[in-house]
């Protein structure tokens, strides 16, 4: 058609319908009478409410053994907690406006009360899952029985009431995975918590088969603690200093400067002489002081004071200390008054010498007594003769009027020299 004839036509009978805004304005027809039909049914389901919540309880049953225990133990509350979100999901439908706040509020609580339960997530999804298809098929046989024609509208509102289901399962797994986390958080801090009352010797004997439970350790085993210092990566998050084997059992209780370890020993048998820190593994520069052997959770605070004990003990570059091979030293270092005196009573005139003839006498005491009351072997490691070891051991009987030949002199000595190098 010539454009001047088609102008004309079209003054002449207005301008031409739009395909599109009829199909808007049919499209926007169709919706209303979907929402029509859909509250129709809506509201006869939200009278029926409570047969609804049966069936569902019923199918929840039949098809998800982790929601059996719950029904079991509660049922009359698991049916309550079914009715309260078939409630809310029936008036999300009539107005989703007005109840999307409270329907997700008890989709949330919800997933946290399952959680706390131990329901596994995906039985949870599995339920509400099946609560929005009995939802869905409850409104179609509605529809069906009073409007089998309206049926076909139920079509167009399909997609509204699946991405409803939709959220409220990405919402109850967000609440429950949530939950989990608080719930594991809530349980390492209790174990830390009964952790340090343990090694502090505080912990109540009613809280010990919690204790045991959550350290994972029998509550009546024979027991070692290991105290690890330095060697750790600085930072909160900075690798542990020690390794024990890996057959070993063990709770690692961390600290500000020390790291504990509750190591099991073994059976009940104070005879065994299994060493399970035999293999210990310490980092460059870390120091390990292991206690002595205790029997029962109980006693773990005791223990932990001898490995405190032998820890003091290190020496400054590293290593690692038994407390039972270096019973002289713990002596000595549990009670830091007493070797302060003894070192004075025993060792005082030769430490008020002037320094370096101080340190000559008492370096020639300490390497006879290390070779094992050998001159010789001591001349050695001093790079001296052995008559000038024996000269200096006779200056050093008589400064301190104790005799090396008396076996109890030489106790006194060997001790004083030891509380000396460990208190100085």
């Amino acid at each position: 058609m010539h454009p001047a004839v088609r102008a004309r036509a079209m003054i002449r009978t207005g301008p031409m319908p739009v395909p599109q805004r009829r199909t808007v304005r049919g499209r926007s027809l169709i919706d209303a009478d979907a929402l029509r039909v859909v509250h129709r049914a809506a509201r006869v389901l939200l009278d029926d409410l409570a047969d609804l919540t049966d069936r569902l309880v019923t199918l929840v049953q039949e098809q998800e053994t982790a929601y059996r225990t719950a029904l079991e133990n509660d049922y009359a509350g698991t049916w309550q907690e079914v009715h309260r979100s078939l409630r809310h999901s029936v008036m999300s439908l009539l107005d989703p406006r007005r109840n999307r706040d409270a329907a997700r509020r008890c989709t949330w609580q919800i997933g946290v009360h399952r959680a706390e339960q131990g329901v596994p997530l995906d039985a949870l999804l599995h339920a509400f899952r099946l609560g929005g298809s009995l939802v869905w098929q409850r409104l179609v046989e509605e529809t069906s029985r009073t409007a089998p024609e309206d049926v076909r509208l139920l079509v167009h509102v399909a997609t509204d009431m699946w991405n409803f289901v939709d959220e409220h399962c990405t919402l109850v797994a967000d609440a429950y995975r949530e939950a989990e986390r608080q719930l594991a958080w809530r349980r390492e801090n209790r174990v830390r918590l009964l952790a340090a009352a343990l090694l502090d010797g505080t912990s109540r004997i009613a809280d010990l088969p919690e204790t045991a439970e959550g350290l994972d350790l029998p509550e009546h085993g024979r027991y070692v603690v290991v105290a690890v210092a330095g060697g750790r990566t600085p930072g909160p998050s900075g690798a542990r200093a020690a390794a024990v084997p890996p057959s070993t059992r063990v709770h690692w209780h961390t600290g500000g400067e020390v790291d504990y370890g509750i190591v099991l020993v073994g059976d009940e048998d104070p005879e065994g002489d299994e060493d399970p820190l035999e293999g210990l593994d310490l980092a460059p520069g870390a120091k390990a002081g292991v206690g002595s052997v205790v029997t029962g959770l109980a006693a773990v605070g005791d223990a932990r004071r001898l490995a405190d004990l032998a820890l003091s003990i290190c020496p400054q570059q590293g290593g690692t200390i038994r407390l039972t091979e270096h019973l002289p030293e713990a002596l000595v270092i549990s009670c830091p008054e007493l070797g302060a005196t003894l070192a004075d009573q025993v060792l005082g005139p030769l430490l008020r010498l002037e320094p370096a003839d101080r340190d000559v006498l008492l370096d020639t005491l300490s390497a006879w007594l290390a070779c094992d009351g050998s001159a010789q072997r001591a001349g050695e490691r001093l790079y001296c003769h052995r008559n000038t070891v024996l000269n200096r051991l006779r200056r050093c009987e008589q400064l301190t009027g104790r005799s090396l030949a008396r076996p109890l002199d030489v106790v006194e000595i060997s001790l004083a020299l030891t509380a000396r190098r460990l208190l100085r």
